[in-house]
C-alpha cells in the first residue's frame, strides 16, 4: 500500500477526479491547502523581490494499492499540469497498514 499525495492547482481539481475515477479510485481526501514550492521569488515593477505568495491549493490524499501508484500519477500529471511555475507536487509515501474501523478489516481490504 501507499498514500499518494498531490498538491494541485484548484480549477483542475474536476479534471483529476474524473481521471482518478475512470482508473477505479473511489476515495481521497481533498484539503484547501497554502503554500509555496521552489519557484525563484517574483519581484515588483522596481525590481524589488515581493514577500512570499503562499497560494491557494488542493491536497488530494489516496491511500492505494502499490499497482495503482503509476497510473495515478500519469492521470495527476496528464490533468494537473499547466505548463506554469507552481502547478504542484506528487509525493508518494509507504503505508504499512490500514484498518476499517466499522468492519475491521486491514490492509487493501479496509481501502
Amino acid at each position: 500500500m501507499k498514500k499518494v499525495d498531490c498538491i494541485i492547482r484548484p480549477h483542475t481539481l474536476e479534471a483529476v477526479k474524473t481521471a482518478l475515477n475512470e482508473l477505479g479510485v473511489t476515495g481521497m481526501t481533498v484539503s484547501e491547502v497554502r503554500g509555496c514550492g521552489s519557484s525563484p521569488p517574483e519581484t515588483d515593477w522596481f525590481g524589488e523581490e515581493t514577500l512570499i505568495r503562499l497560494p491557494i491549493r488542493l491536497r488530494l490524499e489516496l491511500v492505494v494499492p502499490d499497482e495503482q501508484v503509476e497510473p495515478i500519477i500519469e492521470a495527476v500529471l496528464r490533468h494537473a499540469r499547466t505548463g506554469q511555475p507552481d502547478d504542484g507536487k506528487i509525493f508518494v509515501l509507504p503505508y504499512a497498514d490500514a484498518i476499517r474501523i466499522r468492519t475491521e478489516e486491514r490492509g487493501e481490504a479496509a481501502l
